[in-house]
């Protein structure tokens, strides 16, 4: 379905008194009229997550990520790998930790009742998973897995995690303090990194590396294939707590845009896709998509899609 929508539509909430969003009915109206009974497609990013106590990059004023994981540095530097795993064991106990939100369920609830086709999701917490969502496409990867360099064996992320606290003793005693960040990295200083001990692949020794896609990596061609296949079967793109700073997200958005398929963005602040959306909405992921759960669901027995 090609629906033509000619202007964009910025919409912004109107504060509460504690100066936090209000998505109300009739302000997420222009939303509404796009998915209603269309079939749409998520594209979720960081701030679909926040609310469930995993930061994003951007928020809060942040421009970005500070020292990034580089994907070229991690395979062919000790030092990189020392310094991600050594970080990463301190983060990875409250990451795992974090419980889905009303944003996640909302939209396994949406799939469920047939609006939602399913998720491409820039995240790599599985907290859609976790909500109940079925079909979900992960642009990078997953933190709950981890692979091999040399031999390609996989592990569990848990148990590396056991593996690693056994040849460090008292690692998670040595910060006081965790910043977490969105990979369930956690920032340490180098002084302390410098004695981490990391572990090897359990068949083989080789070097191992989460199963994601790391600043300056590549998405996977098969990876890229399953979204675009879900992609095109969407009558509208809906994005969810992304800036779409990252291309792998933001080139759904521009697809969506040469086809004239409309556009929706929820996300608070401004995003890379702002000018090609036919609605902008700045607020709570868990509020709007509460509301369009209730809206799109509810008031329509149990079914938002036309026959």
């Amino acid at each position: 379905m090609s629906v033509t929508i000619s202007a964009p539509m910025s919409v912004p909430m109107p504060p509460d008194p504690a100066g936090e969003a209000i998505a109300t009915d009739d302000l997420l109206a222009p939303l509404l009229a796009l998915l209603a009974g269309r079939r749409f497609v998520a594209l979720t990013g960081a701030g679909c997550s926040t609310e469930s106590g995993i930061p994003d990059y951007r928020g809060g004023g942040r421009t970005g990520p500070r020292n990034p994981i580089q994907h070229d540095a991690f395979l062919r530097r000790h030092e990189v790998r020392q310094r991600y795993w050594a970080r990463a064991t301190v983060g990875w106990a409250r990451f795992r930790s974090a419980e889905p939100n009303a944003a996640h369920r909302a939209l396994a609830a949406l799939e469920a009742a047939g609006p939602l086709v399913g998720v491409i999701t820039q995240n790599v917490d599985r907290l859609h998973h976790r909500a109940g969502s079925r079909r979900v496409v992960e642009l990078h990867g997953a933190l709950a897995e981890v692979l091999c360099l040399r031999c390609g064996a996989g592990e569990d992320r848990d148990a590396v995690q056991a593996r690693l606290l056994q040849e460090n003793p008292g690692w998670l005693e040595t910060a006081a303090e965790i910043h977490l960040r969105p990979d369930g990295d956690s920032d340490l200083p180098a002084d302390v990194v410098a004695g981490f001990t990391v572990v090897g692949c359990r068949a083989c020794g080789g070097d191992l590396k989460p199963d994601v896609v790391f600043f300056g990596g590549n998405v996977p061609e098969r990876t890229l294939a399953a979204a675009w296949e879900l992609f095109e079967q969407g009558d509208v793109l809906l994005v969810v707590g992304s800036s779409l700073t990252v291309y792998s997200g933001f080139r759904f958005v521009r697809r969506a845009r040469e086809l004239d398929l409309p556009i929706a963005v929820v996300n608070i602040g401004p995003t890379r896709g702002d000018d090609l959306a036919h609605t902008k909405i700045s607020a709570s992921a868990c509020q709007v998509l509460e509301s369009l759960e209730r809206l799109l669901i509810s008031s329509s027995g149990g079914s938002a899609i036309r026959p």
